[in-house]
């Protein structure tokens, strides 16, 4: 998730205004774009876990697993092609992403997430059928795009529909899908991976549908928001629109503030050339390490990948991917805690404090790993087992209420209107790149450093 956060803000300034059911409605609905990014997440690590769909698609890998004791546990799944079929999404993410700020900036929000939303039907569609290889890619590179629109998107829907007060809160209601979207992701797989015949598999591609299904009906009933309008010339319909979620009558302060930023955005000719300008340098810069901090915490690697690290780890396929949803209903909980708190003891608190436990917990990881996972050893003891999911899910909990919501929120909050539209492009670029080269290079980097990537990863955390 990305986004804007300026709509009802003139520097500090609170603008009258309710929180109307037109808002809550309009933000769930714009918001099961984050479910549908968080599925996606989650979905890929389930199913390359499965025995038939690893038998279907890479039969190499399928062999390298079966052969107890021939190759080194953290090797099993270390396969280039296999990860391409997880970060091909993201490398679509990224170059969809540049595309998809000229189309919000002239076509509005609304018909931005219309167009993500078709793009993750077609996808579910091609990726729930197909029998090779290529197209199985291709239904994830179209995935991608519509993550890339969404993510584009959305954010700044939510940001710029939010009343001040809340804006925080409702902004990490995206991100708040997001794990959501993981958890229903790792539910799914943990039942139909019993589903004897080995097309359990295909149910939880075609189940991505009912959240794709969700953003376009949402993004067809929704209102555009006030800032998009007015930026689009329609002036008269955007009071309309912004009298209807605010609540009240006089809106006409904010309206022209919208009004006066609207008109400050459209003199910038080239909005990215407007970016690297000195006033705008200091959001850019924390925008770009912001996503690079938070992809090189790890987070992505032990989301997308928890069942096959379990597995790794010596669980068996049922008890890896149980522990995967426990993970994942963590991450929703812990993300709730970050939507209570972020407007109330505010952003840096919340970094600092994470930082301290996730660097923490994968020391220790790393510590148990080394000492009692080998290369060729069966499985860690029970007790180290639970300590291993205790720690992840600690780990989990503490990225879910910092820097996963607040990696978006703080870019969102600091760039000007002017330059709003590329900041976002930029930001959703900078964590698509990040996160298609962990993504990628995740199995490999485990193959080579073993319980070393724990402390590769901690090392980031602690810079």
């Amino acid at each position: 998730m990305a986004g804007g956060g300026f709509a009802s803000v003139a520097g500090d300034v609170n603008f009258e205004a309710k929180i109307t059911y037109t808002v809550i409605i309009s933000c769930i609905m714009a918001a099961t774009g984050g479910l549908m990014f968080g599925y996606d997440i989650g979905i890929s690590g389930g199913v390359t876990s499965m025995p038939s769909f690893l038998q279907h698609f890479f039969p190499d890998v399928y062999k390298k697993i079966q052969e107890h004791g021939v190759d080194s546990n953290y090797c099993k799944y270390d396969n280039q092609t296999l990860q391409l079929f997880t970060s091909s999404l993201y490398l679509a993410a990224l170059v969809a992403t540049i595309f998809a700020s000229s189309v919000t900036r002239k076509l509005g929000r609304k018909h931005t997430m219309l167009i993500a939303g078709v793009f993750f039907i077609v996808g579910t569609i091609l990726n729930s059928v197909v029998n090779s290889l290529s197209l199985l890619i291709l239904g994830r590179l179209l995935l991608g795009c519509g993550v890339g629109f969404a993510n584009q998107a959305v954010p700044v829907f939510l940001s710029e529909i939010a009343p001040t007060r809340i804006r925080g809160a409702l902004n990490i209601l995206f991100q708040l899908n997001i794990t959501i979207g993981i958890l229903i992701a790792n539910i799914v797989n943990y039942f139909t991976a019993q589903i004897k015949g080995g097309y359990g598999w295909r149910i939880s591609l075609a189940l991505a549908g009912v959240p794709a299904l969700m953003l376009t009906l949402g993004s067809l009933l929704v209102h555009d928001t006030p800032n998009s309008l007015i930026e689009r010339g329609l002036e008269d319909e955007g009071k309309i629109v912004l009298k209807k979620i605010r609540g009240v009558e006089n809106v006409e302060p904010e309206f022209q503030e919208i009004l006066k930023a609207s008109k400050t955005a459209k003199m910038v000719k080239n909005p990215f050339k407007n970016l690297i300008k000195r006033h705008n340098r200091p959001p850019l810069i924390m925008a770009v390490m912001l996503q690079i901090f938070q992809q090189f915490t790890g987070i992505n690697a032990i989301m997308f990948y928890a069942p096959v690290l379990f597995r790794t780890l010596g669980f068996k396929s049922d008890a890896s991917l149980y522990s995967a949803v426990i993970t994942g209903a963590v991450n929703v909980l812990s993300t709730l805690v970050s939507v209570y708190f972020v407007d109330k003891v505010g952003r840096r608190i919340l970094l600092l404090e994470a930082c301290v436990q996730m660097f923490v917990s994968q020391v220790v990881i790393g510590i148990v790993l080394g000492m009692k996972v080998q290369d060729h050893s069966e499985s860690l003891n029970t007790g180290f087992a639970v300590l291993v999911v205790v720690m992840v899910c600690t780990f989990v909990s503490s990225f879910a209420w910092s820097w996963g919501p607040l990696g978006w929120l703080i870019p969102s909050e600091t760039f000007p209107l002017e330059a709003r539209s590329a900041g976002q492009s930029v930001t959703v670029f900078m964590n698509m790149l990040f996160t298609f080269i962990i993504a990628q290079g995740f199995l490999s980097m485990m193959c080579h450093f073993k319980f070393g990537i724990f402390f590769f990863f901690s090392a980031w955390v602690l810079v």
